[in-house]
């Protein structure tokens, strides 16, 4: 049997993380949800430890869903009509998410709550630290991207479709860097990221207009964050 590549191995997984974002509907509000807990996180200026604590929270929620999805899938395949015993499997499954939210829920209020209390003007004021800024704005554009893919239908996710994901990250990062530095710096961001653009086109892997809507979403996401901080 030949040994698959790591590169293979990765686009496996991504596969089929994709797959459960594109039929499960509760895995999107998880996504959502962890999004916007992690963006709270940052305007708060939450501790190390209190960020690891709701990170690990996070992705259990996520791993437990995952899990979800592909005992319904074996169940589906192995007892496609109905079974008794096959919807006391799916109800069990479903019961372990349902807790890990629960447990989810917990962990966060026991983290805010303090935040909460002492909520006021400066708070909102707080400077969120440009690394936090940067990684979130990345991740909300990874995430914008792989739900619009999702969205589509397509089963090759990963390579191609609209829109260009490599291009939306890429230029992510150079509107962070215009935002955050001057000169040089800024021209040779765009530079890179517009290069980014060309080889996704001459590769053939994205259409031009692919490539433009990647770059305008990726943009725009990454602005938007630095302008509310603002």
């Amino acid at each position: 049997m030949k040994k698959r590549s790591i590169y293979v191995s990765f686009s496996d997984a991504f596969q089929g993380l994709i797959h459960v974002v594109r039929t499960q509907r509760n895995m999107r509000v998880h996504l959502l949800t962890g999004i916007l807990v992690i963006i709270l996180a940052s305007v708060l200026g939450l501790s190390r430890l209190e960020l690891t604590i709701l990170l690990l929270t996070i992705g259990l929620v996520f791993v437990v869903e995952v899990i979800n999805t592909a005992l319904e899938e074996v169940v589906n395949l192995i007892s496609p009509e109905y079974h008794p015993l096959a919807g006391v499997i799916k109800n069990i499954a479903a019961g372990a998410v349902l807790v890990t939210a629960l447990t989810a829920v917990g962990v966060g209020y026991l983290v805010f709550i303090d935040y909460f209390i002492q909520f006021d003007a400066s708070v909102l004021r707080k400077a969120v630290p440009v690394h936090y800024l940067v990684v979130v704005a990345v991740a909300t554009v990874i995430f914008v991207i792989i739900g619009l893919k999702a969205r589509s239908g397509r089963e090759e996710v990963l390579r191609g479709g609209m829109p260009s994901g490599h291009t939306a990250v890429a230029f992510s990062l150079a509107t962070a860097i215009w935002q955050t530095s001057k000169g040089w710096a800024v021209v040779a961001g765009f530079a890179l990221a517009a290069l980014v653009g060309q080889s996704r086109v001459e590769g053939e892997i994205h259409k031009w207009w692919e490539v433009v809507a990647g770059a305008f979403i990726g943009s725009l996401i990454t602005f938007v964050f630095f302008l509310l901080k603002a």
